[in-house]
């Protein structure tokens, strides 16, 4: 909870209770709760803004309004009722009052304005949008006009002094839009999401960038399908307080929502990539493709900036000789795609991504820097898939076994040329994303510890790139291969 949520909260709860166990209760300290509730009512609406999961506490305001009624019906019935009567209405009304004081509390603690842990380096953080336009690519969606080029918004994060002043961007540049997009591709309810608007990062809009170091290294983010640039800010955050500038890349139709300056709005769009045929592994590689174009249009655009940028702020800012990446799911393969590809990409995290793309790891490794982090709970077989299930598909076991048969192989060289794989015990896909910090409940369904794992993908996750982009030495890498009571780490 935030902290007048707190306030407001701990105040009305207490006073329920406190209305509920005195009998004797003062005219003048009715009025005074009544008085104190409302104004920590308005404040709390005025600093933080008023949300639902709180409509129980927000009631609370007019509990000393009808404990005076109460009392005064009291008096003008004093002597009716049995001592046995009284006895039993009080014992309903501590009954009644626990309830809906846990009610009070719950409510906001299960349905939270979700927060970021504080980022742990010596930076602040600043941040800006872009929309760039490629106009040597043409869209492949059909939902665009023939000859269409490809639009791309992307956002950069960068350090920036820890005094920065300034407002706090959004976790999402358009509410209403994201709840609406969370609904279609993460399945969520909108009960869950309607505090999303209110969430706020630690970046400042369009702070100036930090002079401490004369060019800090870039890391290009990328997401899962149908997720968003900034759906993992817990990463995010951590590598700019520790000298990164990140560029998260919106990739459109792919992204749960990419909303454009002129008001345009393009909305996630599958790819019918579903089933265990070869054909689900060819659409999947030539989808993977776009999003590779899309990094090295960035990567061309970010060279631009370093070079020239038009409003000053990353001229010879951006050390584009020290380029990392990583992604989650799909941009995790695209990660992979690109150190296999792109000799300015020098090092790589794929997190729980399916190597999906039109080049293979070769037997000897990707022979750049690279780190694969799997869920223990994403990892399935053709075992897992029922007889029913293979008759709905219309296809064979033998069809689903050669399906799996290809993600192995294409696994199999992940840690050779002495590369790492880290699996987390307890995660499931969407352990490695901020999902699960909207609601404990999505936590407690998994099994998940969510703010736990986030803390451990950063502390490796930072050891990696502070090593083969900084020259760091490593802290943590080499010293955990084996296995730990919440993670295997094997190196090649």
């Amino acid at each position: 909870m935030r902290i007048m949520e707190v306030v407001l909260v701990t105040f009305n709860v207490v006073m329920l209770l406190w209305l509920v166990v005195r009998q004797q209760r003062p005219r003048q300290l009715l009025w005074g709760g009544l008085a104190v509730s409302a104004v920590l009512l308005v404040v709390e609406g005025w600093v933080e803004g008023w949300r639902w999961p709180l409509i129980p506490a927000y009631a609370l305001t007019l509990a000393p309004l009808l404990a005076l009624v109460l009392d005064h019906r009291r008096r003008t019935r004093a002597g009716q009722g049995g001592i046995l009567r009284r006895g039993v209405r009080r014992i309903a009304a501590l009954l009644s009052a626990f309830f809906y004081g846990t009610v009070t509390v719950a409510a906001p603690l299960l349905f939270p304005v979700f927060t970021f842990d504080e980022p742990a380096g010596p930076y602040g953080i600043g941040t800006v949008a872009y929309h760039w336009i490629d106009n040597t690519r043409e869209e492949t969606s059909a939902l665009t006009a023939a000859g269409a080029k490809r639009e791309l918004n992307v956002r950069i994060w960068y350090p920036a002094s820890k005094d920065a002043k300034g407002a706090r961007a959004p976790y999402v540049p358009d509410s209403k839009v994201y709840t609406e997009a969370f609904q279609q591709t993460q399945g969520l309810p909108h009960l869950f999401l309607t505090s999303l608007g209110q969430v706020r990062t630690h970046a400042i809009e369009h702070a100036v960038l930090s002079d401490a170091e004369a060019a800090y290294p870039v890391i290009i983010f990328s997401h899962g399908s149908g997720g968003f640039e900034g759906q993992n800010m817990f990463q995010v955050e951590q590598l700019v307080s520790h000298g990164y500038i990140v560029a998260g890349i919106n990739h459109t139709y792919s992204s749960m929502a990419s909303i454009f300056p002129d008001g345009r709005v393009a909305l996630f769009h599958p790819v019918d990539g579903t089933g265990f045929g070869k054909e689900a592994f060819e659409k999947m590689d030539k989808l993977n493709e776009v999003w590779v174009n899309d990094v090295w249009f960035v990567l061309d655009q970010l060279e631009q900036l370093a070079a020239a940028d038009p409003n000053r702020r990353f001229t010879g800012r951006i050390d584009m000789e020290r380029i990392g990446m990583f992604g989650h799911s799909f941009g995790g393969a695209t990660t992979a795609q690109m150190l296999l590809s792109d000799p300015r990409v020098r090092a790589g995290i794929n997190m729980d991504g399916a190597l999906y793309g039109e080049r293979r790891i070769p037997t000897a490794g990707i022979s750049k820097p690279f780190l694969m982090i799997s869920a223990d709970k994403s990892v399935a077989g053709p075992s897992a898939i029922s007889d029913d299930q293979l008759a709905a598909l219309g296809m064979t076991r033998g069809e689903v076994e050669r399906y799996y048969e290809e993600v192995n192989a294409r696994y199999a060289p992940v840690t050779a040329g002495g590369n790492y794989w880290l699996k987390l015990n307890d995660t499931s896909h969407m352990s490695f994303t901020d999902n699960f910090l909207i609601s404990p409940i999505l936590e407690w369904v998994q099994g998940t510890d969510a703010r736990g794992t986030h803390r451990l993908v950063n502390e490796f996750m930072l050891d990696f790139f502070n090593h083969y982009l900084k020259g760091q030495p490593l802290q943590i890498l080499n010293n955990a291969v084996g296995t730990h009571d919440d993670y295997i780490l094997e190196k090649g």
